[in-house]
């Protein structure tokens, strides 16, 4: 057992303070979180669009039927309730009754407040706490008190814990269970950067997670409500002077990149094996995402294609002034287009090299893309099933008008379709792979040697040995 490490009431029973990352769409579920939860520690249920399965346990795949987009989002919304739901209870029983289940969401997923009133309703009993980051969850501590379930908030400074404090979770403090603290440069997915933090510029978490809980001191809440530390966690060894420190409180540690690479782990195998590849500097933090927030992931052909994607950009003018003096005439169809002269030799040569089509982008730019890749971008707006509350992709907003009122941006994806896609055993390197920025630890550990994958039970007995 690693020194210093204890267990901690969480639920009512004592656990390890081990907890599973939630991990979007479809890469956490039943398996991996029941498994968790059984070895004494805390597992987590993805209830991002998870799947159902059909009587003979094939898994049920979420095709959309309807014709315009808020139908589609109401199939999507069904979909996801329903996944969930499965989910939890298939976790459910695997545990046990050891250790305990969370559920992870998405604040900024579409229909966030539905889905999580959906599956809390019909899992009464089964859930010990929800996770909920990417965005500012105010109502999520009065949704789960409803319920009589704890909830977990996923920050990444001690400001935004702050501003939820205030403004709502106060009024439930009896609820609050542990925060986590989610490393904007460390975690997978995505992150909670803010537009005064330098993404290339590496922070300490030490101060930040200080920080943090100076500010849950002040609101009067208990060094016994862990911070559970999220992003960057291989071994406990490196965080030795992080447990019993009274600086920090009770600290507890998720994993999210290590149990990726399980025998219960649901990712395909082609996933698993890339896994065992990845060098140091793989991970890429990005602001691809549809979400407008940043995020990090493997750096593969599907990223690197948006990279250049993004480099075949030239800023336009809708009429001639200042240096934009010369019009456009390749990639676009009318006269209005005026650019800088360096900016027309540029967009030649993009067309002589195939990019023959200019899409316009929110931000009075043009994106140069072959025939086939505005082929894929307008088909995946058009299929829109509006899985964000805001997609910057497809303009879709959960809101009356469905509409953000913005251009759609040719520069971004359909997450839900690449999510789902390598989840389900579609190619790794044609789709988005999400990963922590310790994912390269895989190819160095010499638990992993020899090709190695362990059961979940045997990663948790691991990481308490420290390693």
């Amino acid at each position: 057992m690693f020194k210093g490490l204890t267990p901690i009431n969480y639920n009512g029973r004592e656990v390890w303070p081990l907890v599973e990352g939630g991990k979007g769409v479809a890469a956490t579920n039943h398996a991996s979180a029941g498994a968790w939860a059984a070895a004494g520690g805390i597992g987590t249920v993805s209830a991002v669009n998870a799947d159902s399965y059909d009587a003979e346990g094939k898994i049920i795949p979420q095709i959309y039927r309807a014709l315009t987009r808020r139908e589609r989002h109401e199939e999507l919304v069904e979909y996801a309730i329903e996944g969930a739901v499965t989910q939890v209870k298939k976790a459910f029983e695997i545990a046990g009754g050891k250790g305990a289940v969370n559920i992870n969401v998405l604040w900024e997923m579409g229909g966030a407040q539905r889905i999580l009133h959906g599956v809390l309703e019909r899992t009464r009993g089964m859930v010990a706490g929800v996770t909920c980051g990417a965005g500012m969850p105010y109502k999520l501590s009065e949704i789960t008190a409803s319920y009589g379930v704890s909830y977990l908030p996923i920050v990444s400074s001690g400001r935004a814990f702050r501003a939820l404090w205030k403004r709502a979770y106060s009024k439930a403090s009896e609820w609050l269970a542990a925060v986590v603290y989610e490393d904007p440069w460390l975690a997978g997915g995505h992150n909670g950067l803010s537009n005064a933090e330098d993404p290339l510029v590496p922070q300490d978490p030490y101060p930040r997670v200080r920080d943090l809980r100076a500010t849950m001191r002040e609101g009067g809440i208990s060094d016994d409500v862990p911070i559970v530390m999220a992003g960057g966690v291989w071994y406990l060894r490196d965080w030795s002077d992080w447990i019993d420190n009274p600086e920090l409180g009770k600290i507890a540690f998720q994993f999210g990149t290590r149990p990726l690479l399980t025998k219960e782990s649901p990712i395909p195998e082609g996933w698993k094996n890339e896994l065992m590849k990845l060098e140091e500097g793989d991970i890429l933090l990005h602001r691809f995402s549809p979400t407008g927030f940043y995020s990090s992931a493997v750096r593969n052909p599907f990223l690197r294609s948006l990279e250049a994607r993004s480099e075949r950009q030239i800023a336009y003018s809708t009429e001639h002034a200042g240096d934009h003096i010369f019009q456009l005439d390749v990639g676009v169809k009318g006269k209005n287009f005026w650019v800088t002269r360096n900016d027309l030799l540029r967009a030649r040569e993009w067309f002589g090299l195939g990019f023959t089509s200019a899409l316009k982008t929110p931000d009075n730019t043009l994106v140069f893309v072959s025939e086939e890749e505005k082929g894929v971008i307008r088909k995946d707006q058009a299929d829109c099933m509006g899985c964000l509350s805001q997609c910057q992709f497809s303009a879709w907003a959960d809101s009356e008008t469905n509409s953000t009122g913005r251009l759609a941006d040719p520069r971004s994806f359909c997450i839900q379709k690449t999510l789902q896609d390598i989840a389900h055993g579609g190619p790794v390197e044609q789709n988005l792979m999400f990963a922590g920025h310790g994912a390269y630890q895989f190819k160095r550990d010499p638990f992993y040697s020899n090709g190695f994958v362990p059961t979940v039970k045997q990663l948790v007995d691991r990481i308490l040995t420290g390693d």
